[in-house]
């Protein structure tokens, strides 16, 4: 009988173009600073739309970071998606990886939720206005979800099991997952993360349809979870990718290992229906800690879904204390999104990617705007805490229904296995 280990999946890389910085360093001082970068809604064709406040991201400059032939075929968020993509492979120092040499030892996996909004509204404009001869080839790809999967693969070379996962907000922590294991399976390295880009005009216009969104124009107010001022949450662009790959083959190489993905599960409870969804996330988070081999009062830290519904905050923090007991009542909680927004599927992979960083530096990032607390819970606030760090635990979930739990350790633990 084989006594080697299990293949592990580690995390080497990290690429963030997001709201509140454009790459992995800004973005984190930022974070942890709780410096927020909510602002009035920009976008041309927004102005009188009843959405007044979102995370924009202001700091991108997409010619500079992708060429010309993949910026004419391709949405904004595809265009974080591959400038996040160039991030996180340098980071993993993957930069140049000879794809001649092995091109299906690399894959990619992505979440979207909204798709190239963007692009397709314009090319539909263009239709409408001028006729069918006016709407370029590339509308009938653009606007997909799958997109980003599909050009990141394209432009590096990568031919690896690729793919893309469509299940509301939570679907960033699956794709995850989904990278991970096929890291156990025998891939090498993964691409995987999410980026949107949902503030269009149309794009706006569809999200008006959530009761859920908040319309608040003031920025210090409109995104405040777990208060009693709770009135929905501030939607956001750009996101986040991660290089998961099998922990023997980087270390084998030099990689830094910054940290494991060691547990996932997912439930669904059915759309706005956020009294059963604490059930359904108490759930996920019981399957990612038994998938893990970990206890509930390992958990150092956790990053909340943090919906800014009454309703679904209540749910959340219900659920955390079934799941981790005593236990959950005690642990530091924090949402640094509400100082960035909520990104759909991009905001639990920004989570991770901010847990990642809060165990390297023993610090959890606080929770802006947010004071009088409601709920049983030790939300961090005001400034970022101290802490020794092991295992961060990462929450989300979908206004369809969706629910997940990504549990992510900074050292292996001989206990447990990764996802």
């Amino acid at each position: 009988m084989s006594s080697a280990r299990p293949r592990r999946a580690a995390v080497t890389g990290i690429g963030v173009v997001a709201p509140n910085g454009t790459s992995t360093e800004t973005f984190w001082k930022a974070t942890k600073e709780g410096i927020s970068a909510l602002g009035p809604v920009t976008r041309e064709g927004c102005e009188q739309l009843p959405l007044r406040v979102a995370g924009e991201v202001h700091q991108f400059d997409p010619e500079a970071a992708v060429e010309e032939r993949y910026l004419v075929q391709t949405d904004r968020f595809t265009h974080y998606a591959l400038a996040a993509a160039d991030l996180a492979l340098d980071d993993a120092r993957l930069g140049r990886v000879d794809t001649d040499a092995s091109p299906y030892s690399v894959g990619v996996v992505t979440a979207a939720g909204s798709g190239g909004g963007e692009f397709g509204q314009r090319e539909l404009q263009q239709l409408w206005s001028k006729g069918s001869r006016f709407v370029g080839p590339y509308q009938s790809i653009a606007w997909f979800y799958a997109a980003s999967t599909g050009q990141i693969s394209i432009r590096r070379g990568f031919k690896g099991p690729c793919g893309v996962v469509a299940s509301d907000e939570a679907g960033g922590l699956d794709a995850l997952a989904h990278a991970a294991r096929a890291v156990q399976r025998g891939t090498d390295v993964l691409v995987a993360g999410a980026t949107e880009a949902p503030l269009a005009p149309y794009s706006v216009v569809c999200q008006l349809g959530y009761e859920e969104l908040s319309t608040v124009g003031d920025p210090d107010r409109a995104y405040r979870p777990f208060t009693s001022a709770a009135c929905g949450f501030v939607p956001a662009e750009g996101g986040a990718m991660l290089v998961v790959e099998d922990e023997d083959t980087a270390r084998e190489r030099g990689a830094r290992v910054r940290a494991h993905i060691a547990g996932h599960a997912a439930t669904f409870t059915g759309a706005s229906r956020w009294a059963d969804s604490r059930e359904g996330l108490a759930r996920a988070i019981q399957g990612a800690l038994d998938e893990a081999g970990c206890a509930p009062e390992e958990v150092d830290v956790v990053f909340a879904d943090a919906l800014g519904v009454p309703e679904a905050d209540r749910a959340e923090a219900l659920a955390i204390a079934d799941a981790l007991g005593a236990h959950g009542r005690r642990v530091p909680v924090t949402a640094p999104k509400t100082g960035f927004g909520r990104g759909w599927g991009a905001a639990p992979v920004l989570d991770t990617a901010a847990a990642v960083l809060a165990m390297e530096d023993g610090l959890i990032p606080p929770t802006p705007h947010v004071f009088d607390i409601c709920h049983d819970l030790d939300l961090v606030t005001g400034r970022a805490r101290s802490a020794e760090l092991g295992t961060a635990l990462v929450l989300s979930r979908g206004l369809m229904g969706s629910n997940a739990a990504l549990l992510v350790r900074r050292r292996s633990h001989s206990e447990g296995g990764t996802v």
